[in-house]
């Protein structure tokens, strides 16, 4: 089996700036209690989004398996748009209920999933028999998921929480089962 610890990242502190946005002092916080719920996991390989808050939500977890943590560029989040969103609610509400709609500059649920599905087999192909953490985010990570199994949808989404741990198993590139990694008991 292949496991595939997806982390969607903590509270970060809203900036302009996607790539450089860093955790605020909650999420940092949050982000250490993750080596907890983690460290009986056996952990092989880190994987990140190249995202500050992905990395940084992940970096205690790798620290404490002494792993370098590889950057994915596939796993950033979705991009809603190259423009300034007036309705962030009816924004991604449209992606959601349209998977091909796509407001200017930005990427579809169909596209943004295939990115990521194409990412996450390449990682499985890549590390057969392995666990390993990924820092994601959670458009990204929901729309993965949703791939697998429709019942991970916006409602879904919605009520995903920061930091939020999922744990996907799978036998090759056949998915198995989906649990959540209970979060809430540490936070």
């Amino acid at each position: 089996m292949t496991n595939l610890y997806m982390v969607r990242h903590a509270h970060s502190i809203y900036t302009p700036d996607e790539m450089g946005r860093p955790l605020s002092k909650k999420g940092l916080l949050d982000a250490k209690q993750i080596i907890n719920l983690l460290k009986k996991e056996d952990i092989h390989i880190a994987i990140s989004s190249p995202y500050k808050r992905a990395f940084q939500t992940i970096e205690g977890v790798s620290n404490y398996f002494k792993l370098d943590i590889q950057i994915e560029f596939e796993l950033r989040e979705r991009t809603l748009s190259s423009y300034p969103i007036d309705d962030f609610e009816t924004a991604i509400t449209k992606v959601w209920e349209d998977p091909s709609f796509c407001l200017k500059g930005g990427e579809s649920n169909t596209i943004a999933q295939q990115r990521g599905i194409a990412c996450i087999f390449k990682i499985l192909e890549k590390h057969k028999g392995k666990n390993i953490v990924i820092g994601t985010h959670g458009n990204i990570m929901v729309l993965i998921m949703n791939y697998f199994d429709a019942k991970y949808g916006f409602d879904f989404w919605k009520n995903l929480q920061m930091p939020d741990i999922y744990k996907l198993s799978f036998e090759d590139t056949n998915l198995k089962s989906i649990s959540k990694v209970l979060v809430s008991e540490l936070l």
